[in-house]
């Protein structure tokens, strides 16, 4: 019988009662379980056996808080999607219920998953989704300071696009300066994201055709002169029209960034910067292993 360690936020999905239904979903599908929450991760909690597998029931956060404490181990991850927007997730095809889940990863692809070394920030130091500047920091200070997140994950969508919208007719573009091999880049744009996987957000599929464990970046570049585009895709998609949407995107695997503004986001942590300042971006390739879904890597152009 293999033996996963099961890693939960508390404060995601029901709680206990969740993760109750969860170990006898995973024992009934022929795995012994242990468990552990990611505050005693972050607290220093070690394994009590090794284990086959790691399982992260939660969101996005949850995940970049395991592969914080995983980095390097080798241990294969595997997601049980409980957050608002599980960007993650969604770029390795994970959906369905939890049995369905449980069930593929006897067969499951193991995929590498690429992390983003950071330098030139005071606390972060990598990224696994993706790191930007403009309206998408704006959007999350927003949320945490009008207390905006507290409905169903439908409801937080639905008021994280209401709100991206607003800001983005509003935004004030800054200046930024790229630098890719010999290549110089410099704009005045309202967004810019440097991502390692396809979507942001609540759900943006900026770049529909990314592969996290493919050694590269995508640098998504959204002009000043494209902010009326931008707002009409977030218009649809508030009406359910799921359309993809294609802003000049730049290929890396290392680049420096030079921003005008004062804020930065790197995961799902916005940043004060205390001015212009120079972030370099390294892609350390394969730091990570997740099990993908059953329809991962389907009609994924390149």
């Amino acid at each position: 019988m293999k033996f996963v360690e099961l890693i939960h936020n508390p404060k995601a999905g029901e709680g206990e009662n969740t993760m109750a239904d969860i170990v006898t979903l995973l024992k009934e599908e022929g795995y012994d379980c242990g468990y552990s929450s990611t505050p005693e991760l972050e607290e220093g909690k070690k394994f009590t056996r090794e284990a086959d597998l790691v399982v992260i029931a939660g969101g996005d956060g949850t995940v970049r808080k395991t592969a914080t404490y995983l980095m390097g181990s080798r241990l294969p991850l595997a997601i049980l999607p409980m957050g608002t927007a599980n960007n993650i997730a969604q770029t390795l095809a994970i959906k369905g219920g939890y049995r369905n889940i449980i069930r593929h990863w006897a067969n499951s692809k193991k995929v590498s998953f690429d992390v983003g070394k950071l330098d030139g920030l005071k606390k972060e130091r990598f990224f696994l989704e993706g790191l930007g500047f403009g309206v998408f920091p704006k959007l999350m200070d927003e949320i945490r300071d009008q207390k905006r997140n507290n409905g169903t994950p439908e409801e937080n969508m639905r008021t994280a696009l209401e709100l991206l919208r607003e800001i983005v007719l509003t935004y004030k573009a800054r200046t930024c300066t790229i630098e890719i091999d010999d290549a110089h880049y410099t704009g005045t744009y309202i967004l810019v994201e440097v991502m390692n996987i396809s979507s942001i957000g609540p759900n943006l599929m900026l770049v529909p055709y990314a592969n996290p464990g493919d050694g590269e970046f995508e640098v998504v570049l959204i002009a000043e002169s494209q902010r009326d585009q931008f707002a009409e895709y977030l218009q649809r998609k508030m009406r359910g029209v799921e359309e993809p949407v294609f802003f000049n995107i730049l290929k890396a695997k290392q680049l420096k960034i030079v921003w005008g503004g004062k804020r930065v986001h790197v995961d799902d942590a916005s940043i004060s910067l205390d001015g212009p300042t120079e972030i370099d971006i390294t892609l350390q390739p394969g730091g990570l292993s997740f099990l993908a879904g059953e329809e991962y890597g389907i009609d994924k152009a390149k």
